[in-house]
């Protein structure tokens, strides 16, 4: 059943929440475009190393942003550790290890990390991490996962990642495990172009789908799919972030009630489509929400492009309400 307010939002709303968009620089009002979003009930925002300077600052554009919100909104980081680290200009320097390297210090290691960074996105006020990695790293020519990985053994992979989970939860960081169903074994980089994985379906569930299916069943509130194709899933080339049949599985055999979160889409792995057909393929697909780091006109024309074809019925209303009730469903249960 759909929560009663969603009689009372506009096209507009319900397309906006669906969106988690970056921004420019480090002050608000530089960025007019996010804060007409963010007045149109955009659902998050994502932040970049750009935008952090300082700590004093961040939490001055956290508090502005909020203000401005329609909404209770994701604010959101990549803060794995290691290469991925957003926060490196208020620490002059990297702050935290790689999963590689955290996991040879130990589980208990791992737990301490994991409360260290959720407590100091806390501080700032975010409530989103695009963590933990829950890539299994076969493939030691890997060009992106690399030591982003705990492990190319799915067993620790899935106990590091459970312990990253239920410490961000704590702590009131949401937490995202990426990038499903597995980018480990990849030997190009979804950045620049969509790299393939050519292994069975038994390959894929033994090794690369387990920790997330592991973590799904102890509670994974949501996921990012990848800009990969899987052979296995789909014979003609489609990313996985926008492949009916591998969203489906996490649905379906899976059983994943969580919101799915597309990863940044305007990366290469993702460019062979334009965008307003790959948010299309993305929502009938089973995304509930897009990311974008800018905010530029482009995207703001895209989000309202969307909001035309949902008033013109070539969108399903159903697959946006159901979107935005599970987006606000995952607000009010885990008090963000």
């Amino acid at each position: 059943m759909y929560y009663k307010f969603m009689t009372n939002l506009t096209p507009e709303q319900k397309l906006y929440r669906m969106f988690i968009l970056g921004m420019s620089g480090e002050k608000l009002e530089q960025n007019p475009n996010l804060i007409k979003a963010l007045n149109r009930s955009l659902g998050g925002v994502i932040f970049f190393t750009e935008n952090i300077q300082s700590a004093a600052g961040f939490k001055e554009l956290v508090s502005k942003i909020k203000k401005e919100a329609a909404n209770p909104i994701f604010l959101s980081i990549d803060q794995e550790g290691g290469r991925v680290e957003r926060t490196e200009k208020i620490h002059n320097g990297k702050k935290y290890l790689s999963a590689q390297e955290a996991v040879i210090k130990g589980e208990e290691f791992v737990r301490h990390q994991s409360a260290l960074i959720a407590e100091e996105l806390h501080s700032y006020g975010l409530n989103m991490n695009y963590a933990p990695v829950l890539d299994v790293n076969t493939n030691s020519k890997n060009p992106i996962i690399g030591n982003r990985s705990y492990s190319k053994e799915p067993e620790i992979v899935s106990k590091c990642g459970e312990i990253v989970m239920h410490e961000f939860l704590k702590k009131g960081i949401l937490p995202v495990g990426k990038h499903f169903p597995g980018h480990g074994q990849t030997d190009t980089d979804s950045h620049k172009t969509m790299p393939e994985v050519n292994l069975n379906l038994e390959k894929l569930e033994n090794i690369h789908i387990k920790p997330f299916k592991d973590l799904i069943e102890s509670g994974l509130p949501a996921i990012m799919a990848a800009h990969v194709h899987y052979c296995a899933f789909d014979k003609n080339k489609i990313p996985g972030s926008i492949s009916p049949n591998v969203l489906g599985y996490l649905r379906k055999n899976l059983n994943f009630k969580g919101i799915i979160i597309s990863d940044d889409m305007v990366m290469g792995g993702i460019k062979n489509y334009s965008p307003i057909e790959a948010c299309i393929k993305g929502i009938n697909a089973g995304i509930n929400m897009f990311i974008y780091r800018n905010s530029d006109d482009k995207t703001i024309e895209l989000i309202e492009e969307l909001i035309k074809k949902v008033e013109a019925k070539k969108i399903d209303i159903e697959k946006i309400d159901y979107s935005v009730e599970l987006i606000t469903k995952t607000l009010n249960t885990f008090k963000i």
